[in-house]
């Protein structure tokens, strides 16, 4: 073998030798890739199917699976407010506005996270309620951004746009794992990312990402797009069915 050949050789079980171990892989499916919102839309499920694959070489481990989906809106701004009681009346004082945060957020778990995962770990990747960034236009944290941050996570599960399901995650088989996530009627349209993770014994194993959109039909998607795009001729037909409905009341329930 002259050096050209040995040097290839060579380069070649470096490569082999460097290459990461065999490990577990997920492989995901969406039920829909598209959600369209119509007048009659009353909320929706989406179902996340998805299978662990191992390769032959990788190492046995013990404990058992465990399996965890998020799903995440459009990012979006919002601002949290404090009311308090001056002179026998409420008013909004303190705020925070929060920047790029999920106007959707949806975590279905195989098990409560605290016994998948720990802490730094569902921090990292942003895993729960209580783990996810919350990035202030006021800027450096100051005392009391706790209240609000609880406050704005509330709200949001109130509104039905947060939702949690400790045992949502289900394994029809050994390895073969699903769960539906609800999405309700007052959902923001746009492009929602679904991100799901693989834990066993603690450790986070794998991960894999789809995405799905939601959008306005019909009628709809046609005043959503016009007054996005159009804003002066929305405000001139707003103003014209304001006017004719008037008259049309006026006419109806006139006295003779």
């Amino acid at each position: 073998m002259n050096a050209v050949g040995r040097f290839a050789l060579l380069a070649g079980m470096t490569l082999l030798a460097l290459r990461p171990a065999a490990a577990e892989q997920l492989v995901v499916a969406l039920s829909t890739d598209n959600v369209k919102i119509s007048s009659s839309f009353t909320g929706t499920g989406v179902t996340v199917f998805g299978a662990i694959e191992r390769d032959a070489g990788t190492i046995s481990r013990g404990g058992v699976y465990d399996v965890v989906v998020v799903v995440r809106g459009p990012d979006e701004t919002l601002v949290t407010r404090r009311k308090e009681r001056v002179a026998g009346i409420w008013l909004n004082r303190d705020a925070r506005t929060y920047l790029d945060m999920p106007s959707f957020y949806a975590v279905h778990s195989s098990r409560p996270l605290d016994e998948i995962a720990p802490k730094e770990a569902l921090m990292r990747y942003q895993i729960g309620f209580d783990n996810l960034t919350f990035r202030a236009r006021e800027g450096r944290p100051q005392p009391g951004d706790e209240v609000f941050s609880e406050a704005f996570v509330r709200l949001k599960r109130e509104a039905g746009l947060y939702r949690d399901a400790p045992y949502g995650v289900t394994f029809p088989g050994a390895s073969v794992f699903q769960t539906t996530v609800d999405i309700p009627a007052n959902v923001p349209v746009g492009t929602y990312r679904v991100s799901v993770f693989l834990f066993r014994d603690n450790a986070m194993l794998a991960a894999s990402n789809a995405a799905f959109g939601i959008a306005k039909t019909g009628f709809e998607q046609f005043t959503f797009d016009l007054a996005r795009r159009n804003g002066y001729f929305y405000g001139l037909i707003c103003i014209a069915l304001a006017l004719v409905t008037g008259w049309l009341a006026g006419v109806l329930f006139r006295r003779d």
